[in-house]
């Protein structure tokens, strides 16, 4: 690491880069995170929205909101459902809807202008609109359909009913929802672009519907309406176990279409006896197991109104349980993204035919091929090849990962998975007619939709690398739940790996409804107790861990999710919950300790050597580790009840607070900052968590920076690794911290990068040295939860942080640490106020730092190296200054805007 001796820094201030016209324009308006939502159950649906100017020092002083149910009233405040007027303030996210009342259903537009503190107006923005959802469960007229299933292997239905509209449509908005997945038509064209819909939740209580816009999809005189059902999550095989019916038995269908014609007068069409249905191609459709499809099945047309076989077809049964709590979805989509062509074809040592995409994905292959009728076509998928390079399944465990396609002969025939995708890099190709063109062959990665928020790149080609895979793993893994993995018998929303990624997730991608969703479940499937299962939705029933560091989850994602978004609607959401498991551990304490740990997970796959004669595993004292967590939780609670306003509760969890931490020195602490558990976990979660007293916290630094020293390595597992460097960083050993992440030996980041990985692994040694396997029964080569060091690769490498206080990014903190031999380094973030951008090159003795600081929000930059903090507010923008000496105490007030600094090191 580059030392500092006592620089001379020198600061050239640029002027901006004109990236807007002169004065301010509000771009990127959101409702609840969504650009123009279809379904809002929100009773004050809150707005957002971002500012651009060439000037800097740009902050918004006064806003103006119109809302109406008509375009053409927006601007008549007789009409409009919401005139603001001109309010004093600052605030541009999460500005909440304060009219009249809003009608189920119904459709808003709104815009908004802005006045700054230059005394510029931004005229108004573009018309952008929200529709409520379905907020009486009386307006459900739709009824719960079903069919009668005779196979046992379960073939997905098909279900159709055609109708007839004889005005001229206005409008047509589709509520659709299902037990099971579904995949919906008008028309033959598929409704909407999302997948596995209706999502995963905690189905008894939260059944999510989607509402969409089907205007452009219906026709004047007869229409067909079509679906296919599947098993998904609901009722087919989920875990290790193989259990399937979890929460059902019967697949169901629920439809309600509410049509608008231009004279005003409203129709509806729902889901009822008059549906038809029958069984085509897929015969079979996994999660796990995959899909298989014989086209020779397929009945042409079946979802347009060209169909001519419709009296074959059996009528539709009613469900006979219809209680469901439906609920509008918060999250975004699952939807195709990226697609992978062939990176090579393969002939393995045992002859199998291997494609190569090059990339470790979750998602499904498009296959194209032509040949005989009957021709059957086997696809299997891996994450990695063994040593000898033959395709290797055997972590998959029961998972099969097979998608089969039976050609009905004489075209050239298309096929990619409904209702199943895999978790793969690698396809083996069996059956396949005729020589092999990997152009037939394409990868489709499949997500949740959430917006890229963040970049990061280095100096370091592997550090760039590792950046990559722990992007690709949230991708491999945000497919609508957090899970764990995406290709074997689990794919289960751990609540451990969620918290332990939280921050990083929402550096790389806008989580904030994916999170909210997810959160809701876990509020849902919370013992009455406080108990919370260690994965959401809740699998094992009353079987359930409830684990320190994973049913922490849930007080630490909601308040870290309001430092990212400055969201307290989140923390009022789940306050009640954070506090019943605050309570839940209360109850399973001694004298403020927790002490019935026997089912806690403790610091998972943390590091083991083989041969361990001379004590060298790194094991954490579980009870340890749960006590910290309790402080954590705790600690998260005050900082809540401070937010909302809750004082007797700040008071109370305060003086909570206290006994949980002397409980922990007491028990696990030496006068001289010793910890019973003399590892890095132990010495990471006392010191991020602030267990210790002021006076021994240096030498319990110390003593951590000593054992990473003794070992060469780090020994953390999921617990401890998301805060060792930080740790490290914040009491002067950044230059350690550093060490650790550009180790490419094992255990390190940067290892399995060296094996070829291209997503982060479960393990640190999923590829031994010597090529071999460890743990074969677990081991996912697709896992998020080591890539937590993202997190301190933004905010210290690069050094962007949200300031706390003024959450959100309001306040921004730019505060990068240079070292392990980098001479560049970037990261932006798209905050919900505008791109915020940190960028330092070391040239000679020359350090270049740029900074841009979005419009609306000011921040402080702590140059590297410097022994001053440079604090940059609004006010003054030093135009007239060109070289600045900061050798010595010196504040820069400055706002938002692209700036460069420039120094020398002396």
């Amino acid at each position: 690491m580059m030392k500092y001796i006592k620089p001379i820094l020198f600061i050239t201030l640029l002027i901006p880069y004109l990236a807007f016209p002169k004065g301010i324009a509000i771009y990127d308006l959101k409702c609840e995170y969504f650009d123009n939502p279809e379904a809002i159950s929100q009773l004050k649906p809150r707005l957002s929205w971002k500012l651009a100017s060439s000037n800097r020092n740009v902050i918004q002083t006064y806003y103006e909101i119109r809302v109406a149910a008509e375009i053409k009233n927006l601007d008549d405040d007789n009409k409009a459902s919401w005139y603001s007027g001109k309010i004093k303030s600052d605030q541009s996210i999460n500005v909440s809807y304060k009219g009249g009342i809003l009608d189920s259903g119904k459709k808003y537009y709104w815009k908004v202008r802005i006045w700054d503190n230059k005394g510029n107006a931004s005229g108004w923005s573009d018309v952008k609109y929200w529709r409520m959802g379905i907020l009486d469960t009386t307006e459900w007229k739709a009824k719960w359909i079903t069919v009668i299933e005779k196979d046992k292997q379960r073939p997905s239905p098909m279900l159709r009913k055609e109708i007839t509209l004889t005005k001229k449509i206005k409008s047509a908005i589709a509520y659709i929802t299902a037990l099971g997945l579904y995949e919906a038509y008008i028309n033959g064209e598929k409704i909407g672009d999302s997948y596995f819909t209706p999502g995963w939740t905690s189905y008894g209580k939260r059944l999510q519907y989607q509402a969409y816009d089907v205007t452009s999809l219906l026709k004047a005189g007869e229409n067909a309406i079509g679906t296919i059902l599947g098993d998904g999550w609901y009722r087919g095989t989920l875990a290790r176990k193989g259990r399937t019916d979890f929460y059902g038995k019967e697949l169901g269908f629920f439809f309600q279409m509410e049509i608008e014609y231009t004279d005003g007068s409203k129709d509806r069409i729902i889901s009822d006896e008059s549906w038809k249905y029958s069984f085509g191609p897929i015969l079979s459709s996994s999660i796990y197991h995959g899909e298989t499809y014989d086209s020779r099945l397929e009945e042409t047309n079946w979802n347009t109104t060209d169909f001519t076989k419709d009296a074959a077809w059996s009528h539709v049964n009613l469900l006979h349980s219809t209680k469901w709590n439906l609920v509008t979805t918060l999250s975004p989509s699952v939807r195709k993204k990226e697609e992978f062509k062939s990176l090579k074809v393969i002939t393995t040592p045992k002859g199998e035919k291997v494609i190569d995409f090059g990339q470790n994905l979750i998602g499904w292959v498009r296959v194209k091929a032509e040949g005989e009728a009957g021709t059957k076509i086997t696809i299997n998928h891996a994450e990695v090849l063994d040593k000898e390079g033959n395709f290797y399944t055997a972590n998959l465990r029961s998972a099969k990962q097979e998608n089969t396609y039976i050609l009905k002969g004489n075209e050239i025939e298309e096929f990619e998975p409904h209702f199943s995708f895999q978790g793969f890099r690698y396809i083996k190709i069996s059956g396949y007619p005729g020589e092999i063109n990997p152009e037939n062959f394409i990868a489709v990665a499949l997500y949740s939709d959430m917006q890229a928020t963040g970049q990061f790149n280095t100096s370091n080609p592997l550090i760039n690398q590792l950046q990559s895979n722990i992007q690709w793993g949230q991708k491999g893994n945000f497919l609508d739940v957090p899970t764990d993995c995406p290709q074997r018998d689990e794919r289960l929303g751990w609540t451990g790996d969620a918290q332990a990624f939280f921050n990083t997730a929402a550096f790389n991608m806008n989580v904030a409804g994916f999170f909210r969703k997810w959160l809701q479940d876990l509020k849902a499937d919370q013992r009455s107790d406080g108990h919370v299962p260690e994965v959401i939705p809740n699998f094992y029933g009353n079987s359930s861990f409830s684990a320190a560091g994973w049913g922490d989850a849930a007080t630490i994602i909601p308040w870290q999710f309001y430092v990212a978004y400055a969201d307290t609607l989140i923390l009022q959401e789940q306050y009640e919950s954070m506090k019943a498991w605050v309570g839940y551990i209360q109850k399973e304490s001694v004298n403020n300790l927790w002490v019935k740990v026997e089912r806690h997970y403790g610091d998972w796959l943390f590091f083991s050597p083989s041969d361990d004669l001379f004590g060298k595993a790194a094991v954490t004292d579980r009870a340890l580790i749960a006590q910290a967590f309790y402080a954590y939780s705790v600690q998260n609670i005050v900082h809540t009840a401070r937010v909302l306003g809750y004082t007797e509760d700040e008071v109370k969890y305060t003086v909570l607070l206290q006994k949980v931490k002397d409980a922990f020195v007491k028990e696990y602490t030496t006068e001289t900052g010793k910890l019973t558990s003399n590892t890095q976990t132990a010495y990471v979660l006392a010191l991020h968590f602030n267990l210790l007293p002021e006076h021994i916290r240096q030498q319990a630094a110390e003593r951590l920076a000593d054992n990473i020293k003794t070992y060469g390595h780090i020994t953390t597992g999921f617990l401890g690794t998301p805060y060792i460097c930080h740790v490290l960083s914040r009491f002067g050993y950044t230059d350690i911290a550093y060490e650790l992440l550009i180790r490419d030996k094992y255990p390190s980041w940067l290892y399995p990068i060296t094996k070829g990985a291209t997503t982060i692994w479960e393990r640190w040694d999923g590829i031994r040295p010597d090529g071999s396997f460890q743990n074969v029964a677990m081991n996912s080569f697709n896992h998020y939860a080591y890539g937590a060091i993202g997190d301190w690769m933004y905010r210290k490498i690069a050094g962007i942080n949200s300031d706390v206080t003024q959450p959100g990014y309001k306040h921004i903190v730019i505060s990068p640490e240079i070292g392990g031999g980098l001479t560049s380094a970037m990261a932006s973030l798209e905050t919900l106020y505008g791109t915020v951008k940190s960028e330092w090159k070391i040239i000679g003795k020359e350090i270049e730092l740029n900074i841009q600081i979005p419009v609306n929000t000011t921040a402080t930059v702590h140059l590297p190296f410097s022994p001053k903090k440079e604090v940059l507010e609004s006010g003054n923008s030093l135009k007239n200054h060109k070289y600045i000496n900061v050798v010595g105490e010196r504040k820069l007030s400055l706002g938002s805007g692209n700036y460069m600094f420039k120094y020398f090191i002396q």
